[in-house]
């Protein structure tokens, strides 16, 4: 039963995945997005990594798809259109794509996959150790790091949705 349950989410992420890709309505490719990410943490949810579906959904379903929504909105882009590929270039994709989804199946089948049985199960309090941890194998440094980094992104973003009224008001001193 979990494996038609696997091929039926893996189906609709790969249609959401190319509907994304091929619409030309950005708020309609960011939803799309969110389809494909809500089916990545499906899967996590289908070999019970609860805690990878968990922070899978909350971090990227919600948080950054929420960021991309607020983003289009607020440079008023709901309706922009993006503009088609020129067909060389999307000849030259389409090639690009097949040599590197040749090289991944090549990668997969010559690696002998072992089944490997799991007996030791993390808590989640251990995650929360092992991410606050400063010492050998700790993620302290890491996870200040992905803190500045979203720090500079809000930055950035309110610098773009405010860059206009900004400069009107530069000119008019001027």
């Amino acid at each position: 039963m979990e494996r038609y349950i696997f091929y039926i989410v893996a189906v609709i992420m790969i249609v959401f995945a190319i509907a994304a890709v091929n619409s030309r309505k950005m708020m309609r490719s960011v939803i799309y997005l969110l389809f494909v990410l809500m089916g990545v943490a499906g899967i996590f949810f289908l070999i019970d990594y609860n805690f990878l579906a968990a922070i899978q959904l909350t971090v990227y379903a919600g948080g950054i798809i929420v960021l991309m929504i607020f983003s289009v909105l607020l440079v008023h882009h709901i309706e922009l259109e993006m503009a088609i590929a020129k067909t060389s270039k999307r000849i030259l994709t389409a090639i690009a794509s097949l040599i590197g989804i040749g090289v991944f199946l090549s990668t997969i089948y010559s690696y002998n996959f072992n089944v490997v049985e799991n007996t030791k199960t993390t808590t989640t309090a251990e995650i929360g150790e092992k991410l606050l941890n400063y010492g050998e194998g700790g993620f302290v440094l890491p996870f200040e790091v992905i803190s500045v980094l979203l720090l500079a992104v809000m930055i950035g973003a309110i610098v773009i949705a405010k860059g206009n009224k900004l400069t009107d008001k530069n000119e008019e001193t001027s």
